[in-house]
């Protein structure tokens, strides 16, 4: 092997192992793979405070419950959306993961009680957006 070669091959060696393919480095296992939902809940007026006790108090503790594990929320800092939208994201391992934990997650009868008792006086989230995404290589891993 010529000297520049083995120069060029060992200066990016370090690297070699950070790459994959969504956020999936080379070696790493498939149960390691980490799959990310940003979800974005557009409230009726005057709801949003009512969704984010939701989560605060129930919501949260029953995704976990369910396998659907939290990474991050947050409210807008600015309008329109400040008074109207709550985004957030969820890990899963994988979509099949991520659709059979939804479907648990729905099918709870604390999950339906509680929904139902903050929706007394009527429907919080008009809209709810969905989109799976999954790490570059050069991002850090989230949570």
């Amino acid at each position: 092997m010529k000297r520049r070669t083995l120069l060029q091959a060992l200066s990016v060696a370090p690297f070699v192992k950070f790459l994959g393919d969504g956020g999936k480095p080379i070696g790493m296992a498939e149960e390691d793979r980490v799959i990310y939902e940003l979800r974005i809940y557009h409230c009726y007026p005057g709801k949003l405070p009512d969704v984010v006790k939701r989560f605060r108090e129930h919501t949260t503790k029953l995704f976990e419950r369910h396998g659907l594990r939290n990474v991050v929320y947050w409210t807008a800092l600015d309008e329109p959306m400040k008074s109207s939208t709550l985004y957030y994201v969820l890990a899963h391992p994988s979509r099949e993961a991520a659709t059979a934990n939804w479907k648990a997650f729905q099918d709870d009868t604390e999950w339906q009680a509680v929904k139902a008792a903050s929706e007394a006086n009527g429907k919080l989230v008009e809209k709810i957006d969905s989109t799976f995404l999954e790490l570059t290589d050069f991002s850090a891993r989230l949570r």
